[in-house]
């Protein structure tokens, strides 16, 4: 089954002369495992299209499906469900709560679904080890750089038994070799059977992904899919 189908997706925000057409029939699908990469230029709709494809806004026009599940019947609080436990976000803000440490950020979805606290917090730590963020578990996030506050984020998105990822630049405040042990821990939860939609401006991160979408003026514009290049694949500076 598809985990997210978009179908004929129109969204606008303001009205008359004033309106802004963010998003115009767009037409998607990420199928589980796949990762899928959307570029374009800044304002071209890319952060709306997340927040619709996650049910954080709801579009004028089209259809939302997560899981085979149409968004659009569902009640607020059945939607909220669904993005505790199904969905995992990385926002470009970060979103971290400030009274709760960097392992509590990440263990707290689990928690909140009925985890147990010892197991949660153990697929917390996990993740946070996996980008080198185990020693900064007992940290808030007024303590940690924006490089690690991104990095917890991205934990938190894929700690558990997520379905469906959705990342805005989650490499954007990241050095590259921390950007890469980001794309290394998207790829490991798609190898898993999580679908990723993942924003970003980095061509070599993009190319990571197994099908990239160009979206401009609130259109998309064409899908391409290729072989993903892998970490072994990139250069160093020796073959260089």
């Amino acid at each position: 089954m598809t985990v997210l189908e978009l179908t004929d997706v129109s969204k606008s925000f303001g009205e008359g002369t004033a309106a802004v057409h963010a998003l115009a029939h767009v037409t998607l699908s990420v199928e589980p495992g796949a990762m899928v990469a959307v570029m374009g230029p800044s304002g071209a709709g890319k952060s709306t299209l997340l927040a619709i494809a996650g049910g954080l806004e709801e579009p004028d026009e089209g259809d939302v499906l997560v899981g085979g599940a149409p968004l659009s019947r569902m009640s607020r609080n059945g939607r909220a469900r669904l993005r505790r436990r199904a969905i995992g976000y990385v926002f470009q803000d970060y979103n971290l709560l400030p009274g709760l440490t960097a392992g509590e950020n990440v263990s707290l979805p689990l928690e909140l679904d009925g985890v147990p606290a010892r197991k949660a917090r153990a697929a917390g730590m996990a993740a946070l080890e996996q980008l080198g963020l185990a020693s900064r578990a007992g940290h808030y996030p007024d303590q940690l750089s924006g490089g690690e506050r991104q990095r917890v984020s991205i934990a938190r998105a894929v700690v558990g038994e997520r379905r469906l990822l959705l990342a805005d630049e989650p490499s954007g405040a990241l050095d590259s070799a921390n950007g890469e042990a980001v794309m290394d821990l998207i790829r490991a939860a798609c190898d898993r059977g999580v679908a990723a939609l993942v924003v970003t401006h980095d061509a070599h991160l993009a190319a990571r992904a197994g099908r990239i979408v160009s979206i401009r003026d609130g259109h998309l514009v064409s899908q391409a899919d290729h072989t993903p290049v892998t970490r072994r694949d990139v250069p160093t500076e020796e073959d260089r």
